[in-house]
Formats: C-alpha cells, structure tokens, sequence
C-alpha cells in the first residue's frame, strides 16, 4: 500500500475514535467521513499556499467552514447525488460517449459511471491503490484516464473492460489528461515534470519541461493547436506543441495557475490559488486577473460554460462560479458547504456536473 493510502487510514482510524467519543450531532453538522491526503496534488499545493501571510487561514486538510457566495446574478438549481461507495473520494470527471458522465473514485480505486438520470455503474480498476485521477472522453469511443500512484494510464470501454499503460518513468505521478489536436491523450506528470503523450494504441512518448519542480498541474487543448497546462510552482502557464516544444510564460507575480481551459474569447482561463481568475492570450504576453470575493477560495477545476462564460469551482470556498470574458464573476454556494468541489463539465443534458471529493457526492448544477 502507498505511504498517502496509509496516512489517510491512520486518519479515518483516528477520526472514527473521535466521532465515537462524542455526542450525536445532525447529519449537517458532522463532519464528512474522510478527507484527502496531505500527498494529493491540491493539499500539496494548498499548504504552499499556507506559507503566505496573505493566506495562513487557508484550511487545507480538513474542510474549511462554510462560506456566503457573492455577486450571484441568477442563481442556477443545485442538486446533490450520492456516489454508492463510501469513501469514494471522486476527482475526475468527464461526459462520456454514451451521454453518460463517468468520473474517478480516488480512494475507492474505481471508475464511475452514472446516467444524467442518477443510475450508478462502478468498475473496480485490476491494481489495487491505483488513485485514478483525471478522466477524458477519447477520440476511440472510449474513456481515458490516469492513475496516480499506479503511475499508469487507463482506458476503459463505456461496457467497462479497462486496459492499462505503464508510463515509462516511474513515480511520475500522472494527473490531468486531455485529447491534443493530434487525436492523441496528452497528459502531465506532476511529480516526473513532464508532459506526456499516448496515442490510442498505447504509445507512449514523455517531453521533460525546461523549468525543474514546475509541478505541471492541468493540461487542455488551446485554441492555437497546442496544448496548453499549468505549472503552479513555478508560477507559469506553458505551451507544449504537438511536435514536444515547450514554452512557458510567466504569471502575474505571486500567481499560482491551478485549472485551465479554453475561453470563448480565444485565450486560456486559467484559476489561480492566490484567490483569482485568469487569462493569457495565445501568444503569452498579456495576462489579465480578476480577484475573487475570498483569497482563500481556491480554484480549481474549470470548463467553458454553454453561455459562453468559463465556469470553475472554489475548492476550499465550496462554490461553484462563472467568469464572464469581461471579468464579471457570479459564485454559487453549494447545498453540501463542505463538499470540497474538485472538477466540472458540461454534460450531455445541458447541465454542469460537479465531484464533490470530502462528501462524496456528484453536484448538478440547472442554470
């Protein structure tokens, strides 16, 4: 077993003893039953965070408290479904292409799959501990995704029959993925400070960044026929061609480029942990940021909105919220306030779906 799966039983050992020491309390009062290990890439980044006086009330391990949303203009129904493991943990999540919406169970080391209208379908993964992370729809008909601590790349059929990829350097700790122009997997790996590529039969091909401990994060097709991730420890957002060049540009000082996604203005919008939203145009030179109500929001995944706006979550806030290409931001607060939002994408029902990693929960959001 992982050093991280073994620390976050220790905790759920710990928190179970605790919880039977104390006096009931309401179901939306206690406490979720798990929370993510200090090892994964959020609470990593998160604690970095933490050694900023700006953000030394940031709460990074346990859930925050809850916090009101602003500037709300038209506030969307939320509703809430549980995943049926528990603790499942999920991270990823992606609209597959059976109309279905597949995601990741981090903890449970399973795939999920679940129709819009709230039927569940699980697919244990065939190595123990694997942490799937980050999941895509590929350009073959079927799902992609990566294991972190397996240090693999899965794919799996929408009947469930999966097939894993060894990636050829080891602990490389592979976590976004996307498909690249190309119609190949294009993917980072966190802790080997690489990008990687696969194309559909399993060929793999890792380009080395010229930044040493640039922490690639997120990775999303640009608009420019590149790719484009972020490097939250280096304060950068970078380009990589389908060729392997890579290019990085430097954030606003202080930034820390979390999520990334295409805008419908052309440029990447990109969330960034020092309490901020984003953007860069493709030629790397002008960036633009818009400050969020809390500096210790901390946004995370983000996807482009079927109203032309860029939608994204507050992972330590509990939000999810939208930016206009003009800068406007409406947040949302979440029914569950301790949910821990992690990814969102449109689904094939027109609605935006949410992984509610501490609760374990999906979020639908109607606008």
């Amino acid at each position: 077993m992982h050093r991280s799966s073994k620390l976050l039983g220790y905790l759920l050992m710990a928190m179970a003893l605790v919880l039977a020491a104390s006096p009931p309390v309401s179901a939306s009062a206690a406490p979720p039953p798990h929370r993510p290990s200090p090892a994964r890439p959020w609470a990593r980044l998160c604690l970095k965070l933490k050694l900023q006086p700006r953000h030394k009330n940031i709460r990074c391990v346990f859930p925050p408290a809850p916090r009101v949303a602003k500037r709300a203009m038209l506030t969307p129904t939320i509703n809430e479904i549980s995943i049926p493991t528990t603790p499942s943990t999920p991270v990823g999540i992606a609209s597959g292409p059976d109309g279905n919406v597949w995601f990741t169970e981090n903890y449970a080391n399973k795939i999920g799959k679940v129709t819009t209208g709230g039927v569940f379908t699980e697919y244990s993964l065939p190595t123990a501990d694997s942490q799937p992370a980050h999941i895509t729809t590929g350009p073959d008909g079927a799902v992609w995704f990566t294991e972190a601590t397996n240090n693999k790349i899965g794919r799996i059929t929408t009947s469930g029959t999966i097939t894993e990829y060894a990636l050829p350097t080891s602990a490389a700790y592979p976590w976004s993925i996307t498909v690249g122009p190309d119609g190949d997997l294009w993917f980072t790996e966190t802790d080997a400070n690489k990008i990687g590529q696969i194309d559909t039969s399993g060929n793999i091909t890792e380009y080395s960044l010229p930044t040493a401990g640039a922490y690639p994060l997120f990775i999303t097709a640009g608009p420019d026929g590149n790719l484009w991730f972020t490097e939250p420890l280096a304060g950068s957002v970078a380009r990589i061609t389908t060729g392997g060049t890579v290019t990085e540009f430097a954030a606003p000082s202080g930034a820390m480029p979390l999520g990334i996604t295409t805008g419908s203005d052309g440029n990447l919008w990109y969330g960034d942990g020092n309490g901020k939203v984003g953007s860069v145009d493709t030629s790397g030179s002008t960036f633009t940021e818009y400050s969020l109500s809390d500096p210790n929001s901390f946004p995370w995944g983000m996807t482009l909105g079927l109203d032309d706006n860029v939608w994204f979550v507050e992972q330590s806030a509990g939000n999810v919220a939208n930016v206009t290409t003009t800068g406007t931001i409406s947040e949302y607060a979440l029914p569950t306030s301790v949910a821990g939002p992690l990814q969102i994408i449109v689904a094939s029902d027109n609605n935006y779906w949410i992984t509610e990693d501490y609760v374990d929960q999906l979020a639908i959001v109607t606008p």
